[in-house]
């Protein structure tokens, strides 16, 4: 399939997928006009280097990973990879998590303070 119909099947723009094979996250094929052509399991492969960007991966460390991931193709090292991108992603998850509860306190203030006329603002102090 061409760029166009690429772009159209996995919702990123054309632009993205030229610099996803740049960065070698993903390979096309060339015509003889010079018109990339990709396969179809090129659809699966870039909802896949999205969800990797969206749980923050780098695109050097998605190239690090997606022999193993996309391809089966695993050595310890690369277990040791994932295990700390695994690693990495805990932490945001608990970091997330109590910026989360930071909120949830500061919208059960400004609820107060909309009910009661009580500051919305908590000594943080103590």
């Amino acid at each position: 399939m061409r760029i166009g119909e690429l772009a159209r099947r996995t919702g990123v723009t054309t632009r993205a997928l030229r610099y996803y094979e740049e960065q070698n996250l993903l390979t096309s094929e060339r015509s003889g006009s010079g018109q990339r052509h990709y396969a179809e399991a090129a659809v699966d492969r870039i909802r896949l280097i999205r969800q990797l960007y969206a749980a923050g991966l780098s695109s050097k460390a998605i190239a690090e990973l997606t022999p193993c991931v996309i391809e089966g193709q695993a050595t310890p090292e690369l277990l040791q990879r994932l295990a700390e991108e695994r690693d990495h992603l805990d932490r945001r998850i608990e970091d997330l998590a109590h910026t989360r509860d930071r909120l949830d306190s500061v919208i059960a203030g400004a609820s107060s303070n909309m009910h009661t006329g009580t500051s919305c603002r908590r000594d943080t102090t103590a």
